[in-house]
Order: C-alpha cells, then structure tokens, then sequence
C-alpha cells in the first residue's frame, strides 16, 4: 500500500518503524513538523521523527502548513493509498483527509473516547486510572472523533510515570497499528462509531499545571506528581525556591497534628513525608531551580529541612 506517514515527536517513531518493518507497506515520505529552536540553548532541532526516516533514506516534508496549497500539490502527485497520522501536531485539512481511497488513520494514545485531545496519557495517570490503552482510528473533521477500527489495553502499575507509560504505550501503537494496516489491506478493517456522550477530553498541558496544592489528598497528590514526571513536573515552594518533585509514596503516618503540606518527618536515606490534606506522602526525588534532579537523601544534605517547615502552594 502506498503509504505516507505523518508524525513528529517520539512517540510516533515506533508507529513509523512498524509500518517500514511491514513488507505490503510501501512508504512513499514523512511529513513531520519543522525543525524547532528546544532546550536551554534553544539549539535547532530536528523532530524525532526526521531523525528516523533519514536514517531509513524515506524522503522528509517539513511543511509550515499542511493546508498550504505547495504542499497540498506535491501530495496529490504522490497519489497515496493510505495516510497514517500519529501525533502530527497540526489539523488536517478536510482536502487531505479525502485524498487517500483507504482512508487517514491515527493511533491516539487512549481507549478512545475517553481522553481525546493533547495529553491522554498524562491525564490517565493523574485521574488514578489503573488501566488505559492505545486506539487506532479513521480520522475525521473534529478531534479524536472519528470510528474505532482496533483497542488495545494497558495495564498502568501503582508507581508508573507518564515517562515510562509513554514508552510502553508507544510500542503498543505501534503494533496495534501494524495490525490495523493488515486489516485495511485485506479489506476486514472494522468501524466502529465513538459514543460521542461518553466522550472525555485531556487537554494540553503547561507548566501551570504542575502546582501542588496540599489541600489535597496524598493519593491526588501523588498521581499528580507521577503524571507529570518528567514533564512538566510537579512543583511546590519552599520558601522563594521552587522544588520540582518526583518519585512520591503514600503511606500510613499520623499527621494530625500537622497542617497540609507541613514536614512530617525526615529520613536522610529515604526523603521526607509531607503532610496533605488525606494521609502523608513520602517524597524521595527533588530537582531544585537551576539544579539537576537528585535524591532527596542527597538534597537534604545541601537543603536543611527541618520537621514543621512547610511547603507552599502558590501560583508562581
């Protein structure tokens, strides 16, 4: 099938691999987003995507817009069977998604409808969901909204970071997506319509959201911290410093005695318990501003806190 690919961040590179590893897949070129200034020296930077089918020799497309007419040509001379989209990072315009026969797929990083938008697995591990999943789709006008054609579920574990589910769930699209190209070849790919009243949303997320607030329960908390590790990563104030914090543990500590997001307790070789507004959280990862990402054992050493001290919850 003659195929093009459209994607751009990490996670779409397995989804590409799978399609160059299918013999019936003829890949015709890429279409990722341009090369973008990233990191603290805002160095130029290509998708990880290009990376990835240069070094498989596919041809690259790096348009502005996929609506500009110039683009809109050279895809009409391509004449593809298929377009394959995953995290593209731009709507498709109506006149792109009508140019293949078989049709613009998409592999969304959720059990569709829930969570459509820009941040499904993020938003997962935050809400304390314990299982989500990958689904592959005909694309459509609206966001996420277009039929089912396959599922497949992910069990998400009690200490899972976006960072790591990202991964899995990366590798799962990818062969969920092989199976759906093997479906649309030989003419039994499903559709199935979305439950549009069932649908839930995830959107795009900003370092604002990474505030924590210690009213709430350890358990909110603590999925907070785990969901947006290691981007954008929860925050807190000590002081005027801002804590990034990582690798959280609720347990089972008496802090009745103490106000929300008060220090309960320290253990150099463990971290420190904070109390919230359910229960206590045991914090053992800290990255300070400026700093790397440390052990709390090895912040302590640099940082004194002292039990009492408390932690803020302000908007930066």
């Amino acid at each position: 099938m003659r195929t093009v690919f459209m994607g751009s961040p990490d996670f779409a590179v397995e989804s590409l691999k799978a399609l160059h590893q299918c013999s019936f897949i003829e890949l015709l070129g890429v279409v990722t987003q341009p090369d973008r200034p990233k990191g603290r020296g805002l160095k130029i930077q290509p998708p990880p995507v290009k990376v990835f089918a240069e070094q498989i020799g596919i041809p690259v497309w790096q348009p502005e817009r996929v609506a500009a007419p110039d683009f809109m040509a050279q895809m009409r001379l391509l004449s593809p069977e298929l377009i394959v989209v995953v995290a593209f990072g731009q709507k498709i315009p109506t006149a792109l998604l009508e140019l293949p026969p078989l049709g613009c797929i998409n592999v969304h990083g959720s059990l569709l409808p829930e969570y459509r938008g820009a941040a499904p697995i993020h938003r997962a591990i935050i809400d304390g969901r314990t299982v989500t999943g990958v689904t592959t789709m005909y694309l459509d006008a609206g966001w996420d909204t277009g039929d089912m054609i396959l599922k497949r579920e992910l069990n998400i574990a009690p200490d899972e970071t976006v960072g790591s589910l990202h991964d899995r769930m990366a590798l799962a699209g990818g062969g969920l997506l092989a199976q759906t190209a093997t479906c649309i070849r030989n003419g039994n790919a499903p559709r199935i319509a979305q439950d549009h009243q069932k649908a839930t949303y995830a959107p795009k997320l900003n370092s604002a959201d990474g505030l924590i607030h210690w009213d709430q329960s350890a358990l909110e908390i603590g999925n907070l911290i785990r969901g947006l590790d290691p981007w954008p990563s929860a925050f807190t104030y000590y002081g005027d410093r801002q804590l990034r914090l990582y690798c959280p543990e609720v347990i089972d500590q008496d802090v009745r005695n103490f106000p929300s997001g008060a220090i309960v307790k320290i253990d150099k070789g463990q971290g420190f318990i904070v109390s919230t507004g359910k229960g206590s959280l045991l914090i053992k990862e800290v990255q300070p501003a400026g700093k790397k990402r440390m052990s709390a054992g090895a912040f302590l050493q640099g940082y004194p806190l002292e039990q009492g001290d408390r932690f803020e919850s302000r908007v930066p």
